[in-house]
């Protein structure tokens, strides 16, 4: 009895005894986890910096703003250039904007995206009456930007200059991009060949895309429609987890953004991240789209030629409700009068 007694005993004492041994490996191994992911966290956060540092550098830098008082609000103006000027010679003369958009955020109300037709006939500071595209000719981005600030009555706090190949490369980058336009096209302008429907398109079939206009019997009306078909698929494939998560995807889709657009001077890392989240804004469901009210498509100046007409009795009220944020989530906007 007694010898049992001792044996139940030492049994006890090597239960305690592992107890003991167990509670002293628990923390080891909490520690073991806690170093663990505060290392992966070093790493983390050693390769944001390093990526933060690589976009800071490549970051291409154009004197654009006006600096005349700022209006309420947030207002950037994204500019599509045939401008050769920093991204190497084709032996192409002079520049030309395809595209221009202005997004404003007011301080409250929806987003607007608004596209304003490169044949607009607008008052150019300096130059009278011409479209607004020859601005970007005559002056290059400052005088673009004060002729739009004039059209406007907002000031833009942030300017955005797409490269002639910057929708090529980033179609590309993100590995393209689904377009839609429903009916068959050839058009030996713009190249673009289209049958009806939505198609998968590559960076140069999204670039004669969003550039054809003759064939379209809405001119550059529809042109701006399919030009803000191609921004919004472009930033869908930016923003997809398939691209943000996957840094052998980001890479070349961040280097192909930095090669093709330049920005207004002071524009950092951080400016392109509230930019982005502008523009994903802009893009969604709440936002107000379209162009500004349109007299005419057609409106014929003596030395100018076929010109698109803004309505003279109602383009100011336009310009105010966006600037106040006045219209519903989610409107049309614009167009034909």
């Amino acid at each position: 009895m007694g010898t049992r007694g001792t044996g139940g005993t030492r049994g006890g004492a090597g239960g305690a005894g592992r107890t003991q041994q167990v509670r002293r490996q628990a923390p080891r191994k909490r520690h073991r986890i806690r170093n663990a992911l505060l290392a992966l966290l070093s790493v983390v956060i050693l390769v944001l910096a390093a990526f933060w540092w690589w976009v800071e550098g490549r970051i291409t830098h154009v004197d654009a703003l006006s600096g005349v008082p700022g209006t309420p609000g947030q207002t950037y103006l994204i500019v599509g250039s045939d401008s050769r000027e920093g991204w190497g010679d084709d032996g192409t003369v002079g520049a030309r904007t395809d595209t221009i958009m202005l997004i404003h955020q007011p301080e409250s109300g929806p987003t607007a995206l608004i596209s304003i037709p490169r044949d607009s006939y607008v008052e150019i500071p300096g130059y009278g009456g011409n479209k607004i595209n020859a601005a970007f000719a005559y002056g290059g981005p400052q005088l673009l930007v004060q002729t739009v600030e004039n059209l406007s009555g907002l000031t833009i706090d942030r300017y955005v200059e797409v490269g002639f190949l910057g929708v090529t490369g980033m179609v590309d980058a993100v590995g393209g991009v689904e377009l839609c336009y429903d009916a068959d096209v050839n058009d030996p302008y713009s190249t673009l060949v289209w049958e009806a429907g939505c198609h998968q398109a590559n960076g140069s079939t999204a670039l004669a895309f969003s550039r054809m206009r003759y064939a379209d019997p809405l001119g550059d009306i529809g042109r701006t429609a399919r030009q803000q078909q191609v921004v919004s698929a472009v930033a869908d494939g930016v923003m997809s987890p398939s691209t943000l998560l996957n840094p052998t995807k980001l890479v070349p889709v961040a280097s192909a953004g930095l090669d093709s657009f330049r920005v207004n001077d002071g524009t950092g890392a951080f400016d392109l991240v509230r930019m982005a989240m502008v523009v994903n804004d802009a893009r969604g469901p709440d936002a107000v789209t379209g162009t500004p009210p349109i007299a005419s498509i057609n409106h014929r100046v003596e030395g100018v030629g076929s010109t698109v007409l803004l309505d003279p009795d109602t383009i100011g009220e336009f310009w105010r409700t966006i600037a106040d944020g006045g219209y519903a989530p989610g409107t049309q906007v614009g167009g034909i009068s």
